[in-house]
């Protein structure tokens, strides 16, 4: 094992944290909107033992460049980028939220370029920019902004409306410290760019082994929601999490790592 370290490629167009033997097959964890590479430490730990874990910062997060136009489309060729620039052939690829989005997006555009993925406390759509409860969703999140609130003053109540009960102390601090360090910029604009979001009609066509993750108190990805997706994936695992809100990984570390070591156990006996 090698000892977990931030870095960036060579080009230096993105920032990530890895630790593991680099010749052992790649785990990738991609965060979500209010993430970090650093909210992937304790599952970088875990998993070094057996596996390349690696976690990027999204474009226009920590290390990495941000893009010039964001699109879910757009982040999914980044991720392509990043995942040849790391030398991330054929990896199991563990998305969190928007995170996931971009997993889905990847899948659809190279269907065979990941060994296996896992979709975190996601989703398969958004919807129209139209809608009445995506207007609402993003004048709650983006509103305070505008009226002057800047990400280290909403992030306590941010990371508070996504978690569900009793969530780990420590992971809660790491929550609130990554929220308060995303730009405002990349906040906005990983926002705007769910809109449209919709890959409901490629689901059936994932042929790679899929866990699909939930949360039973996520308001964001609704365990209803998550089961009916892993329904239309062709031999998707449903694992939901009792108690867990949105942030899985940090409110209950132990479980996320559990479930997360179940499935990779199940695709490689």
């Amino acid at each position: 094992m090698t000892d977990l370290a931030a870095r960036k490629t060579s080009n230096g167009r993105f920032g990530f944290e890895a630790a593991g033997d680099p010749d052992a097959t790649p785990l990738v964890f991609l965060h979500g909107i209010g993430g970090a590479a650093r909210a992937f430490r304790g599952q970088l730990a875990h998993f070094s033992d057996r596996f390349h874990a690696i976690a990027w910062d999204m474009p226009g997060y920590g290390g990495s460049q941000p893009l010039a136009k964001v699109s879910i489309s757009f982040l999914a060729d980044a991720l392509k980028d990043f995942l040849h620039d790391v030398g991330a052939s054929k990896p199991i690829i563990v998305g969190h939220s928007i995170g996931g989005m971009i997993v889905q997006q990847l899948l659809a555009d190279h269907p065979t370029i990941a060994r296996a993925i896992v979709l975190a406390q996601t989703s398969p759509a958004f919807g129209k920019a139209d809608g009445d409860w995506q207007k609402s969703f993003i004048e709650a999140r983006l509103g305070p902004l505008d009226r002057g609130a800047t990400m280290p003053q909403l992030a306590p109540s941010l990371v508070k409306e996504l978690v569900g009960d009793a969530p780990d102390a420590a992971g809660m601090d790491v929550a609130r410290e990554c929220m308060a360090a995303v730009p405002e910029a990349s906040y906005r604009a990983m926002m705007l760019a769910l809109m449209g979001f919709d890959l409901r009609a490629a689901l059936k066509n994932i042929a790679v082994p899929t866990l699909v993750l939930s949360g039973s108190k996520d308001n964001n990805a609704p365990a209803p929601m998550m089961a009916k997706t892993a329904s239309f994936i062709p031999g998707a695992r449903y694992v939901e999490l009792a108690g867990v809100g949105h942030l899985a990984n940090l409110e209950r570390p132990g479980e996320f790592d559990a479930a997360l070591d179940d499935f990779l156990k199940a695709i490689s006996s």
